[in-house]
């Protein structure tokens, strides 16, 4: 007998074994930092990305709907009710699975435990830790997945920066790379064939997380960057901000013989799916609508006429003295009677124009303050005021949110130093401060807590304490409704040497 028809024999066997294991195939709709629920006129919103999610199940088979975070904040909505709209909302999606984002904690660690406890989907996170050891209640390091024949493990990943962006309290946020290489042992051990990373985490932890391949799929968010990149072995993804673009991927999950052994494989496939040519789903509109009308009965109050244009793009308030953030900084010290007021150009979000002669609202103001901040008022030397400019500074080439706005001081700095030695001069009422006086200021309470680096004043004592604090919007509501009309204005009250 000769060889050939063996050989003809075994390749026919194996042609009948596959036609009996068809490869699987698995939708995923990955979408991030979604917090404005109507979206804008063009595209995104919650309506739309509904409509989206609809027609790619209505082709039938295996569709996945991944969220990486950031939904409780900032919206305007929320500044009313801390975020409970958007899980509702989100609720009507049967999503997959969602992964904690840094704003998630901007209320409070107490506010994400109502709201995850409101969830009716799985919330991960990895790496996020109680001082037990163990993970906020409610939330899971991963969920696996059934797909045909197939496994697929989706562990959760949250940035660290969430303990200086935001106010978690005393959770803290450990190395996601060490989270990702446990979790997807854990993982595949427990018989997982695909292990996706839903992970809300910077571009550097991102770029970290591909080099360690400890995952196959990053399903990403934090950046807000429109981003796919795929090179057989790992696919990583990032869809932009509020739904205006979602990345739909089809995964193709097959086994081949290998050696004697069946090996798993898979490949992608991807699209940016434009939300500005999906029609908004009907049903999610009418409840986006309800919440649209809850919010107009508290926000249309006029407060006063600006005489002056306002500027709240980021470009502006991220990297130079601002006529808008001098506004809310007078107005903030003028509330409390503090010496020096200092507000981080971060937190200021609308990012628009106000031309001269607009009607300022209520609804202005909180669009552009959206977290719910309140305003705490502490005692400072001289020197930790320098020290807070240095770090207000230090970050100037990245355009952090950290950027300090000010009022009562003047500084000059210089931007080609090093970090931490580039304030050159402060003065007050013209003179230069003094190192060992004595000063209160008015801040925030996300940044009096430490936020965005500002970990100074953390230990600083209290003259406004948080229980006592106001809302800061309330207290910018009273500075222009009392005066009618207002007309801030740059002033020189931070230079850089060539100014």
């Amino acid at each position: 007998m000769s060889l050939r028809p063996l050989i003809l024999l075994v390749c026919l066997t194996c042609l009948i074994g596959t036609a009996h294991a068809e490869p699987v195939t698995v939708t995923i709709v990955h979408f991030n930092d979604l917090d404005q629920m109507s979206g804008s006129k063009k595209r995104g919103g919650i309506a739309r990305l509904a409509a989206l999610i609809k027609e790619e199940r209505s082709k039938g088979g295996i569709v996945l709907v991944t969220f990486a975070g950031d939904t409780i904040s900032p919206s305007l909505m929320s500044s009313l009710d801390q975020g409970a709209h958007m899980i509702a909302l989100l609720n009507r999606l049967d999503l997959t699975a969602m992964s904690l984002g840094n704003h998630e904690f901007d209320f409070g660690p107490e506010i994400t435990r109502q709201r995850i406890a409101e969830a009716d989907f799985p919330v991960l996170s990895a790496n996020g830790k109680t001082p037990d050891g163990g993970l906020l209640k409610g939330v899971l390091p991963s969920i696996v997945v059934e797909a045909g024949r197939f496994r697929i493990g989706i562990l959760g990943l949250t940035t660290v920066g969430t303990m200086e962006k935001s106010s978690p309290g005393n959770i803290v946020f450990e190395d996601p790379l060490k989270a990702a290489e446990s979790e997807s042992a854990a993982l595949r051990d427990a018989g997982a064939d695909l292990v996706i990373a839903l992970a809300h985490t910077d571009i550097s932890e991102d770029r970290q997380l591909i080099h360690q391949r400890a995952v196959d799929i990053l399903l990403s968010g934090d950046d807000h960057l429109l981003i796919t990149e795929y090179d057989d072995d790992m696919l990583f993804v990032e869809s932009g901000a509020q739904a205006r673009w979602v990345t739909v991927i089809t995964l193709n999950l097959d086994e081949h013989e290998h050696r004697g052994n069946m090996k798993f494989a898979w490949s992608a496939e991807y699209r940016l799916a434009d939300t500005a040519l999906v029609e908004p789903d009907p049903e999610m509109a009418e409840a986006v609508s309800w919440y649209e009308v809850q919010l107009d009965k508290g926000l249309d109050r006029e407060l006063g006429v600006t005489l002056v244009r306002l500027d709240s793009r980021q470009a502006a308030i991220r990297s130079r003295e601002a006529v808008i953030a001098n506004l809310f900084t007078d107005a903030i010290r003028a509330s409390t009677g503090a010496d020096i007021s200092l507000l981080n150009g971060g937190g200021i979000r609308a990012d628009r124009v106000y031309d001269a002669g607009t009607m300022l609202t209520r609804r202005d103001i909180q669009s552009e303050l959206p977290f719910g901040n309140k305003t705490m008022m502490i005692s400072v030397t001289g020197q930790d005021v320098v020290d807070m400019l240095e770090n207000g500074f230090s970050q100037i080439e990245k355009s952090s949110g950290r950027f300090p706005h000010v009022s009562g001081i003047t500084v000059t700095y210089d931007p080609a130093r090093e970090p931490h030695n580039r304030v050159i001069e402060v003065l007050r009422g013209g003179t230069p401060i003094d190192l060992d006086a004595t000063y209160t200021l008015a801040v925030n309470d996300f940044l009096a807590n430490g936020g965005d680096g500002y970990h100074l004043f953390v230990d600083k004592p209290r003259i406004i304490d948080e229980q006592s604090a106001l809302e800061m919007t309330v207290q910018i509501f009273q500075y222009i409704s009392d005066r009618g009309s207002i007309s801030p204005s740059i002033e020189g009250r931070i230079n850089t040497i060539s100014d």
